[in-house]
């Protein structure tokens, strides 16, 4: 009996041993994964990293999930069977920086790449709409203020909102709640657009009035492919406007064009200058415990704020990053591959 015991222990401390050494087997390709936006850009730098080290390193495998999803993802521990790097199109938040040191998380790079925009784009030559942030938020709220009270929103096109703005019915396809982008819509649109409403009526409205999308159709979530979303306003022919970086506009400029947001084109120059309104910064987060575990992530790293790659004529220009001043990018640059951490 003490024998057979003892054998149990013996199994059961064998097979505690066995776990983690299986969970940790070794990879040897870097994984990053989120925002859609960030997407084109670690993936170009991807395609660039195999190249330049084939045979030594393999080229990483580069999901878009959204920046929700890329952090929640990263957030889930230390470990080769966990993502090294996660993609996103705002800052890490409080409560993901929470929950990743709750999972044992803690020591985390913050690499801000560049800048984007926001654009609210259609159809190349159907009309090149120009809106203002307050009239973006009367069409894509979920409830308005008219009269001086709030309603279910009634604004069926775009011209019951102003005259001056076409007859076309309202149809906006968006990205999800998951997405930085939508965070960052939210943001920089929908929360200025609708100030002066929320002020009139009642402050403490603030978050339901002005975060919360239409759900009658007129907005209409479109996942995490911002391709599907621009092969869906080239081919309407009913006004439909789509929201994304960018950059996807940039590579499809010869199918769709950006509308004006308060009186300024989205371009190259408004966005780096700070002109455009919809401008927001791109990082990417590093798991520094898995360098030197994962091959090639430092690497990685270096070619990613390399001036080839996201310097003002790097490579990802052309994909559409508008890059950041030239001390900024040193500084990041340093940050980088210097791999410090940011503060939790």
């Amino acid at each position: 009996m003490l024998f057979r015991s003892a054998l149990t222990v013996v199994a059961l401390a064998a097979v505690s041993l066995a776990a983690p050494v299986q969970a940790q087997q070794a990879r040897d390709q870097i994984r990053a994964a989120g925002s859609s936006t960030v997407f084109p850009f670690t993936t170009t730098v991807a395609e660039n990293f195999g190249r330049a080290y084939s045979g030594k390193f393999k080229s990483p495998i580069v999901e878009s999930i959204g920046t929700g999803g890329g952090f929640k993802e990263f957030c889930k521990g230390v470990g080769t069977q966990f993502t090294d790097i996660a993609n996103a199109s705002r800052a890490i938040n409080k409560s993901e920086l929470e929950d990743c040191t709750k999972k044992g998380v803690k020591e985390i790079t913050e690499i801000k790449i560049g800048f984007d925009g926001i654009v609210i784009a259609e159809k190349k030559g159907h009309g090149h709409l120009s809106v203002t942030r307050e009239q973006l938020w009367k069409a894509l709220a979920k409830e308005v203020v008219v009269d001086g009270k709030v309603v279910a929103n009634p604004y069926k096109t775009w011209s019951d909102i102003d005259a001056s703005l076409p007859k076309d019915k309202i149809e906006v396809y968006g990205p999800p709640p998951t997405s930085g982008t939508r965070d960052s819509f939210v943001e920089l649109v929908m929360d200025v657009g609708c100030k002066k409403a929320v002020e009139a009526i009642d402050k403490g409205m603030h978050k339901k009035l002005c975060g919360t999308m239409r759900e009658d159709g007129a907005f209409i979530e479109a996942g995490e492919n911002d391709n599907l979303i621009v092969q869906k306003i080239a081919t309407s022919n009913t006004g439909a406007l789509g929201v994304f970086g960018y950059s996807f506009l940039d590579q499809n400029a010869d199918k769709i064009e950006g509308s004006k947001v308060d009186g300024v084109e989205p371009t190259f120059d408004t966005i780096a200058s700070g002109k455009y309104p919809v401008a927001r910064p791109l990082f990417v987060y590093v798991k520094n415990a898995h360098v030197g575990t994962v091959p090639g992530l430092k690497e990685f790293i270096a070619e990613f704020v390399s001036e080839k790659a996201y310097g003002p004529n790097g490579y990802l220009g052309p994909k559409g990053l508008v890059s950041l001043p030239d001390a900024d990018r040193k500084a990041v640059r340093d940050q980088a591959t210097s791999l410090k951490p940011m503060m939790m």
